[in-house]
């Protein structure tokens, strides 16, 4: 019996792996109704234990565009939410549905469906990473700018779940990164050391202008994710943070500007930013719904 292909975090994929969901969106984007039948009989369980817009409609509208059926499952409709264990709810899972997508707090939740589960496991999001949303950056800036590799990505604010995927697959596919943001919240030191190991490109400042100047993409996020409760001191250390026209015109003059959305505007970003013509954030929001038939496919050993 060959093993579960579980979509964790991109760090425990390797290069050629992620290469190959990259091909495998690209392929399925440009020509939807040869794969209708994709996932028929096939039934993805989406488990949300936090409120959701483009992960919840991407994935039931990719599963649904190729032919599979979903079942979504909030903690108030599950047993998960009055005390039954992660595992023993990984077990029944298994034996019901081909694959189980997980929206929800800590990784080590993600990692215990993972442990007792049979079928494949896939991380939506979680307070430390964001792998389904970088695997659509990636596609975005491809299509638009040709391959990444070599190419400088700018991050700017807090490092958090979704700048840690970024630093992920910066490291896995030849990428610079630079994390732009104030010390209080930069990266973990375990990340750091992990690019080191990994012989990865980081470059790690508190001013926003020297991470920006030169890139070729500039990637935000909002200054409060929805665990964070101290939304008003974040925002006064994050307010000369703010990528604005000014900072862009700091970028490569074919600069690409990305935000996974939702975006605070006049916050983090300014209109005239993510309406402008750096912007390919809407396109990066129709890729996951791309790049997660790929996910999914990659993990039910379909062929493309």
């Amino acid at each position: 019996m060959s093993a579960v292909r579980h979509f964790l975090d991109i760090d425990r994929l390797d290069k050629a792996t992620l290469r190959q969901i990259l091909a495998m969106a690209a392929t399925i984007k440009k020509d939807i109704p040869a794969y209708r039948s994709l996932f028929a009989g096939r039934t993805l369980a989406m488990i949300f234990e936090k409120p959701s817009t483009r992960t919840r409609v991407s994935f039931e509208v990719g599963m649904r565009q190729l032919g599979g059926d979903v079942v979504v499952l909030k903690p108030d409709d599950m047993q998960l939410g009055r005390g039954e264990t992660i595992g023993d709810t990984a077990r029944v899972l298994s034996r019901y549905v081909d694959a189980v997508m997980v929206r929800t707090m800590g990784e080590e939740r993600v990692q215990e469906l993972a442990e007792f589960a049979s079928v494949p496991i896939i991380n939506g999001l979680t307070d430390q990473s964001h792998p389904c949303q970088i695997m659509a950056d990636v596609m975005t800036f491809e299509e638009h700018r040709g391959p990444i590799e070599g190419r400088t990505v700018a991050w700017i604010g807090d490092v958090n779940n979704v700048a840690v995927s970024w630093v992920h697959v910066a490291v896995r596919l030849g990428v610079e990164i630079r994390l732009g943001c104030p010390e209080i919240y930069g990266p973990a030191p375990e990340l750091l050391d992990w690019v080191k190991r990994e012989g990865g490109r980081i470059t790690v400042t508190t001013s926003p202008e020297e991470a920006v100047r030169g890139a070729d993409c500039v990637v935000t996020d909002a200054w409060a994710s929805m665990h964070n409760t101290d939304v008003d001191e974040r925002a006064a250390v994050l307010g000369p943070y703010q990528v604005n026209e000014a900072l862009m015109d700091l970028a490569a003059p074919d600069a690409l500007f990305m935000h996974c959305l939702p975006a605070h505007r006049g916050e983090e970003v300014t209109d005239g930013v993510i309406d402008g013509r750096h912007s390919v954030v809407w396109d990066e929001a129709e890729n996951r719904l791309h790049a997660q038939k790929a996910i999914l496919a990659w993990c039910l050993g379909a062929t493309i």
